[in-house]
C-alpha cells in the first residue's frame, strides 16, 4: 500500500445541521462532486466527507457504538497561539463542544481540543517546530 491518504469520512446524525456547521460555520468550500447525502470538502492533499452515520455503519457492517474517547484525533495546525484561540472561540460558538480549552502542552506547543456537532474529535494546534508551506501544507 502506499503511503498515502486520501478521503476522511465522518459519519454524522443529521447531515444538513453537520453541513451548515463546516460549510456556513467554518466557510469551507464544497466539492462539486459532492451529491445528496455525501459532502466533500477537499483540504489540500486529502478531503474531508460527511456522510449520514446510519448509512455508513450500514456500508462497514458494523453497528455504531459510541465512545467518549476513539483513540483518533483529527488535526488543524494553526500559523500561531492567537490562531489557536480564535478557532476554538468560533467552534464553541457554532455549537462545538470544548474538551480542553488551549494551553502550553507538553510538546512545546500549544493546542486544544474540541468535538464537532457529531462528537468527532479535533485537535487545533500550533507546533512551532513545525513550518506550514505557502499552501498550508506541513513540511514534515
Amino acid at each position: 500500500m502506499r503511503q498515502k491518504l486520501n478521503l476522511i469520512t465522518l459519519g454524522v446524525d443529521d447531515f444538513e445541521k453537520s453541513l451548515d456547521f463546516y460549510e456556513k460555520g467554518l466557510g469551507w468550500k464544497k466539492s462539486d462532486k459532492s451529491m445528496d447525502g455525501l459532502a466533500i470538502f477537499p483540504l489540500g492533499g486529502i478531503s474531508l466527507a460527511l456522510h449520514p452515520r446510519h448509512e455508513l455503519a450500514e456500508d462497514t457492517t458494523l453497528s455504531y457504538q459510541q465512545t467518549e474517547f476513539s483513540g483518533l484525533t483529527i488535526s488543524y495546525n494553526a500559523k500561531s497561539q492567537l490562531e489557536v484561540d480564535e478557532v476554538l472561540k468560533q467552534v464553541a460558538q457554532l455549537g462545538a463542544t470544548i474538551i480542553k480549552p488551549a494551553q502550553k502542552v507538553y510538546w512545546g506547543g500549544y493546542s486544544g481540543y474540541f468535538k464537532d456537532l457529531d462528537g468527532h474529535l479535533f485537535e487545533v494546534a500550533y507546533n512551532p517546530f513545525w513550518e506550514l508551506d505557502e499552501n498550508d501544507n506541513l513540511n514534515l
